[in-house]
């Protein structure tokens, strides 16, 4: 690609083996590089299919989605890290406008907003409408300690500049850790905008966030990050 700084996507995969590959060819025409971080703790033949196909990968250290990106941002020195799930439920030709604001040095990090685009994941039955709920509290408890106004501080569909994600020296081993990111992000006063993005969704298996069993970290994160 055509940039003064390189894009590198960063693909965070448990047990995906049915989406993982069209995934990777749908990043394909909007970065420069890929690294597919694979949960150690995964059963399936994601990584088969992620070693045959030519990009970097490794496997995490087996604590979860958090876990994965962090050791991805310890590998990537330069540029802007786009951050895309790989159940297939983003939208992969939305990555430009994610990442043109980076590049231009008008924001920090962007967030693919699911409020803004839609979200065909976080409607539906009463526990997706809990989450939706859940989401939207702690959005609100964000803005009003950093004076924002995000919307969607979850989304794991974002682009963040390798140098300032490398300074938040993020903490979290699970998907709290895009909460953590948003927080530390305001705390340091690196602008953060949204673009409308929707989520469609998921073709295969369920989302591993649990509210019951996840929530607390999320709790946890938000309470430890507002001072």
């Amino acid at each position: 690609m055509s940039k003064t700084q390189k894009v590198t996507v960063v693909i965070p995969a448990f047990n995906e083996e049915k989406t993982i590959r069209s995934v990777i060819k749908s990043v394909k025409p909007y970065c420069d590089d890929i690294i597919v971080v694979i949960a150690k703790k995964s059963s399936d033949k994601t990584r088969d299919i992620v070693a045959s196909m030519n990009v970097k990968w490794f496997v995490d250290q087996g604590f979860g989605k958090g876990n994965g990106m962090r050791l991805a941002i310890s590998k990537i020195n330069e540029g802007v890290i786009v951050f895309i799930d790989a159940d297939d439920s983003h939208i992969s030709k939305d990555i430009p406008k994610l990442v043109k604001p980076v590049l231009e040095g008008k924001a920090g990090m962007v967030i693919g907003s699911r409020f803004l685009g839609g979200s065909e994941e976080l409607y539906g039955d009463f526990n997706k409408s809990l989450r939706m709920f859940f989401s939207i509290c702690i959005a609100q408890v964000i803005n009003w300690r950093f004076s924002t106004a995000i919307m969607d501080t979850q989304n794991g569909f974002r682009a963040i500049s390798a140098k300032i994600a490398k300074k938040l020296n993020l903490k979290s081993n699970h998907t709290e850790i895009e909460t953590e990111m948003v927080m530390k992000c305001s705390k340091k006063k690196y602008r953060i905008l949204e673009v409308p993005s929707k989520e469609l969704m998921r073709k295969y298996g369920k989302s591993n966030i649990v509210l019951g069993r996840d929530g607390w970290r999320y709790l946890w994160t938000v309470l430890r990050n507002l001072v």
